[in-house]
């Protein structure tokens, strides 16, 4: 929880750079996001595999999103943040690994994908990524047994 408490901040960082930036810093086109809306029923009705495939996916299109923003974006400070928002990506999934959750494959059709949107700004984009960080990932976290707080 207090390492995701940091990449949720850096993530809102990232955010704020993003809508003061003026120019270089667009998405060259529209980009799948994951849904960040949480129906907590329906949440608690998933298995852990199934909670931890629907994270997974979604940190996997972030991923996907960010790497086609990075290029475009010619702001030197704000490719920094893109720069670091990529590599917390690539740790939390380096997090999900070592609490067991299975190893995720990508999809071979993002259109087929359930449960995402289309965004076409970078602003949006970042807007996504703190909501998921905050929402599902802090969700399938929190109900990890290595996260609880009684575990000594």
């Amino acid at each position: 929880p207090r390492v995701l408490k940091h990449f949720i901040q850096e993530a809102q960082d990232a955010e704020v750079a993003m809508r003061s930036c003026r120019e270089g810093c667009g998405l060259s086109q529209t980009v799948s996001v994951p849904q960040t809306t949480v129906n907590y029923d329906d949440w608690e009705k998933k298995d852990g595999l199934e909670k931890a495939q629907e994270v997974q996916t979604g940190l996997w299109l972030l991923q996907q999103a960010l790497d086609l923003l990075g290029p475009s974006v010619t702001n030197t400070a704000l490719n920094n943040h893109i720069d670091n928002t990529v590599r917390n990506l690539v740790s939390i999934n380096a997090v999900l690994r070592s609490l067991n959750f299975q190893e995720y494959t990508p999809p071979t059709n993002v259109t087929s994908l359930d449960g995402t949107w289309r965004v076409s700004s970078a602003t949006e984009l970042l807007q996504v990524h703190v909501n998921f960080l905050r929402g599902k990932v802090g969700l399938l976290l929190s109900g990890a047994p290595a996260c609880q707080h009684n575990v000594s």
